[in-house]
């Protein structure tokens, strides 16, 4: 029944015991992004349904779906959903609501969403999938029932890699599963030509901080915000695409399209975040004789012209930097600009005084 869902034999186990003993009226699916909640979600959903042609097209009468448009989960998108909530099955004796990103509700909406958390309606079952749990109340977690979703495999991501682009060399595979992370939905982004340029340029701006003696911080950090906002203008434009059949009022559609490109700005920072601390990590493995542990496996002939054991606390020392900016984006409301000049400042400095190899 879960034959598609990648590894995740814990979530396998948890939901099958639920198919055959009765579900729960609650779940919270929790885990990184990208590592199949999903696909599990609407796997469950067929399952509890018993029809999943329509549930994979997410067509079936019984099946409410709810996302974010853009940042944020806010109370009116609660509100409609409760109202949704307390209407009779059409089909059979379920009602299935999949509430996805479900770390992006905001206050009062999860406040809203609480009061039928503590009272469903005995038809109903509510499935949320979020990528951390952090910002999940207490109260609404206490009311579901936890299933974890683990990172997946390089195995597997490399799998899918070359599935996708089988024309790839060993070396670019491994660098596509390793830089993936362990997220199944990185791995097209990998292999866009926009986005491996981008990868490119910032790779660049990594070599530079430590090996370019005009190195600019501020430059740096501009680079950095024009290929988020690069990345931001391509979701702008899938967004318009997606809703343009929609009949929304203009300021509706447009807070629609601007909030999907904001969130796709700050979802390319913090990729851009995640490579930065892996070059550093890499020149620290690199250095040791580890190569075979590189992230950036595409790339060893740079990494072993540039690492050295003298650059081995700089380069730890960087890369720490660059995680501490990356917990910044992820908690905080920052200016990314200022914030990431900030942070190269401080890459540089670690940097500062360690003669380049020869």
């Amino acid at each position: 029944m879960f034959e598609a869902l990648i590894e995740q034999e814990q979530a396998k186990q948890l939901l099958g015991a639920a198919l055959r003993e009765g579900p729960a009226h609650a779940y919270l699916f929790h885990g990184p992004a990208g590592v199949g909640k999903r696909r599990a979600a609407i796997a469950f959903a067929a399952e509890l349904l018993r029809d999943g042609d329509r549930v994979a097209r997410l067509a079936h009468p019984d099946l409410y779906v709810l996302e974010p448009h853009g940042d944020q989960i806010r109370i009116d998108d609660v509100r409609e959903l409760r109202r949704d909530l307390h209407m009779r099955p059409f089909e059979g004796d379920r009602r299935v609501y999949l509430i996805f990103d479900a770390h992006l509700l905001n206050p009062e909406a999860a406040d809203s969403l609480l009061k039928d958390l503590e009272e469903p309606p005995p038809y109903a079952v509510i499935v949320l999938a979020a990528d951390e749990l952090g910002p999940i109340p207490e109260t609404i977690r206490s009311r579901c029932q936890l299933v974890p979703f683990q990172r997946l495999s390089e195995r597997a991501v490399r799998a899918e890699a070359e599935r996708l682009a089988p024309g790839l060399s060993p070396e670019e595979l491994t660098a596509v599963a390793r830089v993936a992370a362990g997220r199944l939905d990185r791995v097209g982004r990998l292999l866009d030509p926009d986005a491996v340029r981008r990868r490119a340029e910032l790779l660049v701006l990594a070599r530079s901080a430590y090996a370019d003696p005009a190195f600019d911080p501020a430059a740096a950090a501009q680079t950095v915000t024009a290929l988020a906002a690069e990345r931001g203008a391509e979701e702008r434009a899938a967004a318009e695409e997606a809703i343009a059949g929609r009949e929304l009022p203009d300021r509706e559609a447009e807070q629609h399209v601007r909030r999907a490109e904001r969130g796709a700005e700050r979802e390319e920072i913090l990729f851009a975040l995640d490579e930065l601390a892996a070059w550093y990590r890499d020149l620290v493995v690199v250095a040791a004789g580890a190569e075979r542990a590189v992230v950036h496996y595409d790339r060893v002939a740079e990494l072993a012209e540039d690492a050295t054991s003298e650059r081995m606390p700089a380069a730890e020392q960087a890369a720490e930097v660059v995680r501490g900016a990356w917990r910044t984006f992820e908690e905080f409301n920052v200016t990314p600009g200022l914030a990431l000049e900030a942070m190269f400042v401080r890459i540089r400095r670690s940097f500062a005084g360690i003669a380049a190899p020869v």
